[in-house]
């Protein structure tokens, strides 16, 4: 049998839990989109997607779902400047300079940013192993340090095994004098 391509496998356990925060009806960025499996999730729950990679074999793939963008977004410009999302989910891929990207896209009114990769201590057991390639303890919250908070986890998961850090985050635009809520289960 052989191994899933990045993008085939099901949809993360964390962004399958953390998809109802998501606006109705909101566009959806899945950012380092490998053949889609995220795109796959959202379009399945209504949501317009776009799906950026710099693989042309699995943009390919994924061109029915919805928008995609073949570009190399860590050494060309960015391809969605000017546009906002009310959901930007990146999975397994880091690149620090595009912080200040994907938080600008995240400017859709109550936006959430689902976001999980390989953290410090994954050298030991695999790859990537690149310092890199791997989020500093808490550097998520420190990243989404002007976004509320939902969610946020930082361990070692088993199978397979693996370091990560994930967050969930939101760019609230309310300012209604009670609090929003944010159920932490479906």
């Amino acid at each position: 049998m052989s191994a899933l391509l990045h993008g085939q496998e099901p949809t993360s356990n964390w962004v399958a839990r953390w998809s109802h925060l998501l606006p109705a009806g909101c566009n959806v960025l899945d950012l380092a989109c490998g053949h889609g499996r995220h795109m796959r999730h959202f379009a399945a729950l209504g949501h317009p997607v776009t799906g950026v990679d710099r693989n042309p074999d699995s943009i390919a793939t994924v061109s029915t779902l919805g928008e995609t963008i073949c570009a190399d977004i860590e050494n060309g410009l960015w391809p969605l400047t000017g546009r906002s999302f009310g959901g930007v989910v990146v999975t397994n891929y880091l690149w620090r300079p595009l912080w200040p990207y994907i938080l600008t896209s995240l400017a859709a009114p109550n936006g959430v940013l689902i976001y999980e990769t390989f953290s410090a201590g994954n050298e030991s057991v695999g790859k990537p192993s690149r310092p890199d390639f791997l989020l500093h303890p808490a550097e998520l919250l420190a990243v989404c340090q002007d976004l509320r908070v939902v969610a946020f986890e930082e361990g070692f998961l088993a199978n397979p095994e693996r370091f990560v850090q994930r967050i969930v985050a939101v760019r609230e635009t309310s300012t209604a004098q009670t609090p929003p809520r944010y159920p932490l289960y479906r």
